[in-house]
């Protein structure tokens, strides 16, 4: 506790600066030297969920993509088409998601026209754990899988590694806790339709306002056991980009025209060729 602590009031809680946690700050960092790991902020990217519902399966996710601290999609498209009864949420690094789905997606169409049948939801995910196991974690995709086919509505969860779950409700990707305690605290078997998308809009919102790589808009898609696909973009627009260019516009008087700054002297200087480092650099 800092000298500045005001102790005037009696069983009153000490005020001031406290400078308890720096000892600690300190100790983390010699461990991480010794250690020779290097303690970094931790990065965060998606919120997907899907969940089963009376007469099939809604899947949500949100729309931001990030480039390290950047945003640098505000409206990608993160639920990727993998059959006409299938589809899959990705999350993780954007190229592995959506190569992986695509990829996937070529082989179920080869065996629908070798078979055909229906694809089942079980045959892609098999086909997208084996790929991601061979690859031991290194193919970057989190994936929510869901579809209806002759055995009903299903919703798989496949983690990088190629572990999988099949779940009534799953949520993936770094806003996937505060999705998921939408999930516990809301869902109930044998939902309506209706009921399904609100959950799921909910918890994509719960994802974009707790996780900072989470934003943009809500996405959801809707796979009935009749056949019927329902693919709504931007049902939810949680951070519209209107007011913020609003907020940034300049007002014209700070618009200054060409000439207003005097210039006083130009000069140019040409640089002398350094033969020796270009003869470094090439060979």
């Amino acid at each position: 506790m800092s000298e500045f602590t005001d102790q005037s009031a009696p069983g009153s809680l000490p005020s001031g600066f406290d400078f308890s946690l720096s000892s600690r700050n300190a100790q983390l960092t010699s461990d991480s030297k010794n250690s020779g790991i290097n303690m970094m902020a931790k990065k965060t990217g998606t919120t997907i969920v899907g969940t089963v519902f009376e007469g099939g399966v809604v899947l949500g996710a949100d729309t931001r993509a990030t480039a390290g601290t950047e945003v640098a999609d505000k409206f990608c498209e993160k639920i990727h088409y993998l059959a006409p009864n299938i589809y899959c949420c990705g999350a993780g690094t954007a190229a592995d998601t959506e190569k992986t789905t695509e990829l996937i997606s070529s082989q179920l169409d080869l065996l629908r026209m070798s078979t055909q049948s229906q694809s089942r939801v079980v045959t892609a995910c098999t086909m997208l754990k084996r790929m991601l196991f061979r690859y031991q974690g290194h193919v970057s995709a989190a994936l929510v899988l869901g579809g209806c086919d002759i055995s009903g509505p299903h919703v798989f969860q496949i983690y990088p590694h190629g572990s999988t779950g099949k779940l009534p409700y799953t949520t993936m990707g770094s806003g996937s806790l505060a999705a998921m305690s939408v999930f516990e605290n809301e869902w109930k078997e044998d939902m309506a339709e209706s009921e399904a998308v609100d959950i799921v809009k909910k918890a994509i919102s719960a994802g974009i306002f707790n996780d900072l790589g989470s934003g943009s808009n809500c996405d959801v898609t809707i796979i009935r056991t009749d056949g019927s696909v329902d693919i709504k973009r931007g049902v939810l627009k949680e951070n519209p980009v209107e007011p913020l260019r609003a907020m940034v516009n300049r007002s014209m008087k700070f618009t200054m025209a060409s000439g207003t700054t005097a210039v006083l002297k130009d000069t140019f200087v040409k640089a002398k060729k350094k033969v020796e480092e270009d003869e470094m650099v090439t060979n």
